[in-house]
């Protein structure tokens, strides 16, 4: 669905101005899949490792299921071909597996209606354990190399995440329940992704597509590590979650929600544009922070931002870092950014919930290999890590896939840095970059 730009006539000597009147994540969508990719799919092997779906248990009981065409290992193949061979339909990926077969499973036929009821009966839950195994075999190869900006906070919390919840998108199918909406959103997902690296380290789903943030606060609790250190926008905003964080000996920064009340307890250092104090929130409530916490104050042009740590030692964490983490922040906007546009999120294959979270899963899965991608092609050319450009990086594929074609035999990254200026793997800096980076020294001085 391409994006319509309603046109708005004002005054004849003024120019029209135009308004976006559709979803921007909906971008226009090649109706053609991407040639198959060895090294892409060797990548996947090495964390998907679908033979090991066939002892799945679901809870105490085993998983029966009778043997069939589309078994689980087939599945689990289709569903991340699917998302990183950018197929556009179910339609389109049954010619695929006729033509071509997947991997080593050889060419077969499949009708759509056995495919679909297939996306419909497969537990979510058997992909969300593989998505959880992948994700945990990644962890233990660490990056090639840390950006060296992450070096000494990584020193200090043995985790940097930024957590986040997005709206899936409306089902483009009724669901068959009772009193559903012809169109009701797909759910909704929590993603937490690392600040240095890109890397997913969890995602979570509901189906309760209005659910707020703070819902998925237990999960998020649980899975920081003790030392570690997560930061939120103002929609985790919340007192008890912020006293359970501390008493765990967990660490946060997040942005202080206007009209919140609160005293200045000390003042732990202060400059002509910015102010580092200890306060205790809550001061007029009944249930007021148990905690204090710091207070960190950034005048920004001619607007004071104020965000909020229970990192109490400047020593710690410095304000300057405070800020700086903060920033950081649009990382998990990126991840959004990218596996709902890039990589076809936004796009729900089909209108069972159940469908919608196996998709969900295998999105997240292909996206964690690409951004380990990423960091290889940014260290081979000494860029940091910000500096590399996701969507074309994965776009790149498709003319490695043609060098092989053509009876080339290159190396995936090598081949990437050859021609990294011809496919535009690196960003260009822009003058408001610039601008940005020079507002900090004024800030702060000199790093």
């Amino acid at each position: 669905m391409a994006r319509r730009l309603k046109t708005r006539k004002t005054d004849k000597k003024k120019k029209t101005t135009q308004k976006l009147t559709t979803n921007p994540d909906f971008r226009p969508r090649s109706h053609f899949p991407l040639p198959p990719n060895e090294e892409i799919e060797r990548r996947l092997r090495a964390v998907l490792t679908p033979g090991r779906f066939a002892a799945r248990r679901v809870g105490r009981a085993p998983l029966k299921l009778r043997e069939r065409i589309l078994t689980l290992p087939v599945m689990a193949v289709l569903m991340v071909s699917l998302v990183w061979r950018q197929i556009p339909s179910l339609a389109e990926a049954l010619r695929v597996v006729a033509r071509e077969g997947l991997w080593e499973v050889a060419p077969f036929t499949v009708s759509r209606q056995a495919l679909s009821q297939r996306l419909r009966a497969i537990p979510a839950a058997l992909f969300a354990q593989a998505y959880e195994e992948a994700l945990a075999r990644l962890r233990q190869t660490p990056p090639v190399t840390p950006p060296a900006a992450a070096s000494p906070l990584a020193a200090r919390f043995p985790a940097l995440w930024a957590a986040d919840g997005s709206t899936l998108e409306a089902l483009r199918r009724n669901l068959k329940e009772p009193g559903a909406p012809k169109t009701p959103l797909g759910g909704k997902m929590l993603a937490v992704v690392a600040l240095f690296t890109r890397r997913p380290q969890y995602t979570w789903y509901t189906t309760t597509a209005q659910a707020n943030d703070k819902s998925f606060c237990p999960q998020l609790l649980a899975a920081l590590p003790v030392g570690g250190l997560v930061v939120l926008d103002l929609g985790w905003f919340s007192f008890p979650f912020f006293d359970a964080l501390t008493a765990a000996g967990k660490y946060f920064v997040t942005r202080l929600r206007a009209k919140t009340a609160y005293q200045v307890v000390q003042g732990l250092g202060a400059g002509p544009r910015w102010r580092d104090e200890l306060i205790e929130l809550g001061t007029y409530r009944s249930n007021p922070c148990r905690h204090r916490v710091r207070r960190v104050s950034v005048l920004w042009g001619t607007t004071w931002y104020h965000y909020l740590t229970n990192v109490l030692e400047p020593q710690q964490l410095s304000a300057r870092e405070v800020c700086q983490l903060y920033r950081r922040r649009w990382r998990i906007e990126e991840a959004f950014l990218q596996t709902k546009r890039l990589l076809g999120l936004s796009y729900l294959w089909v209108g069972d919930r159940n469908g919608v979270e196996i998709q969900l899963y295998a999105t997240w899965l292909f996206y964690a290999v690409l951004s380990d991608l990423c960091g290889e092609v940014a260290h081979a050319l000494g860029e940091p890590l910000e500096q590399i450009s996701v969507e074309m990086v994965f776009r790149s594929l498709y003319h490695f896939a043609r060098a092989l074609d053509s009876g080339q035999h290159p190396e995936l990254v090598p081949f990437l840095v050859q021609h990294a200026k011809l496919f535009g793997l690196v960003k260009t800096e822009r003058k408001r970059h610039k601008e940005k980076q020079q507002q900090d020294r004024d800030i702060w001085g000199s790093p």
